[in-house]
């Protein structure tokens, strides 16, 4: 029956969990902005000569060089957007999971009380510090309370449901730690790919029009090769930016589950040393 209303209880824990944004509208927003960004900012009559889009643009115009590159850009535009919007998603989440303060404090803090045999006061520094890590062991101190007055349980099976528990309550956690970064980290792939192949593009355009003019024009030459090779630094920036955002998200949650692995320990230490069945 204990069993049952444990399930019961961490489903609605579960269910109340934030999801936080779904990544499929995040991209399709990116989208329509980029779309925008490309046909209005760059694609603006202003940035080519005489004021038309099929032109060359203007000398040293860096919004209609980049308009040259072709509907690719307005692709990478979208990662590179998406990229800044994802990251913004994660860094709000994550700071919420982490809890209000200090991680590595609260660490200490539960510790010492752990160690005075204290379950109430840390079950009040998990209610103060809030947060996936907080409640990760918070449901573990609940379980020890719970293993003290059971008695037809070894020493060893006690100690057994208390790292099950905390094993259990990661598990739910962790999803909505790791939340859109596979998103971010399939896009530092991706903006790199869809840069050279917008620059693959943009040279056989190139070199196609150069050859159905019968003569090389080294002005025509260089000007396609500079359109051409935007589509590159785009894509390999927005790879860079999705590289840089995905190795500092998980980092952070390597640092959140680091702290629960010690708790945990910490945890089953202190039963095993202050109780003998």
């Amino acid at each position: 029956m204990e069993t049952k209303k444990q399930t019961v209880e961490k489903k609605k824990r579960d269910g109340k969990k934030s999801r936080g944004i779904s990544s499929g509208i995040v991209i399709l927003c990116c989208a329509i902005a980029a779309v925008c960004v490309y046909h209005f900012i760059l694609g603006n009559p202003a940035n080519f000569e005489n004021g038309d889009p099929a032109n060359h643009p203007l000398n040293g115009n860096m919004l209609g060089t980049f308009h040259k590159g072709g509907w690719n850009v307005a692709i990478v535009i979208t990662l590179l957007l998406t990229v800044i919007c994802l990251s913004v998603e994660r860094l709000f989440a994550l700071t919420k999971c982490k809890g209000k303060g200090n991680l590595i404090n609260f660490v200490y803090d539960v510790k010492a009380e752990l160690k005075k045999n204290d379950i109430s006061a840390a079950e009040a520094l998990c209610a103060k510090q809030k947060g996936s890590v907080a409640a990760i062991v918070d449901a573990g101190l609940k379980k020890y309370k719970e293993m003290e007055t059971m008695t037809d349980l070894q020493k060893e099976a006690k100690i057994q449901e208390i790292k099950n528990e905390i094993e259990e309550a990661t598990a739910l956690e962790l999803p909505v730690m790791q939340q859109n970064l596979p998103v971010i980290a399939t896009i530092s792939t991706l903006g790199t790919l869809f840069g050279l192949l917008g620059t693959v593009l943009g040279m056989i355009r190139s070199f196609g029009a150069l050859a159905a003019e019968g003569g090389a024009d080294a002005v025509a030459l260089s000007a396609g090769i500079s359109e051409a090779l935007v589509n590159t630094a785009l894509g390999i920036s927005t790879g860079a930016a999705a590289i840089i955002m995905y190795s500092f998200f998980t980092g952070k949650i390597d640092n959140m589950t680091y702290a629960i692995d010690e708790m945990g320990f910490a945890l089953t230490q202190t039963y095993a040393e202050t109780h003998n069945s």
